[in-house]
């Protein structure tokens, strides 16, 4: 038995096995402590904590917890410019606005 793995544009990871009947959807979005509405959303899972979205954020939105992993520390300062989209290697960070 053969599992399919598909992404949808909203990062959501459905596997699919080949039965209809069973699928499991997994969404591991995580916004800022205290944030209701973030403006980048980060998947904590797929991030390997390089800080390369935290070095090129041009308004000092994004910030380093202790263990590496990104946050969002400025949300106020966030410009939906996508460089932490465009610059991260895992595809674990996106600031693009909702559409």
């Amino acid at each position: 038995m053969s599992t399919k793995v598909i992404r949808d544009r909203a990062g959501m990871i459905i596997k699919e096995d080949d039965t209809p009947l069973k699928m499991e959807v997994e969404l591991t979005e995580v916004k800022a402590p205290g944030e209701k509405d973030s403006p980048v959303l980060i998947y904590h899972n797929w991030c390997k904590k390089c800080g390369i979205c935290v070095a090129f954020c041009p308004t000092g939105c994004l910030g380093r917890k202790a263990d590496g992993s990104p946050f969002v520390q400025a949300p106020e300062k966030c410009i939906h410019c996508e460089t932490c989209d465009r610059l991260c290697p895992d595809f674990a960070i996106t600031g693009a606005k909702e559409k």
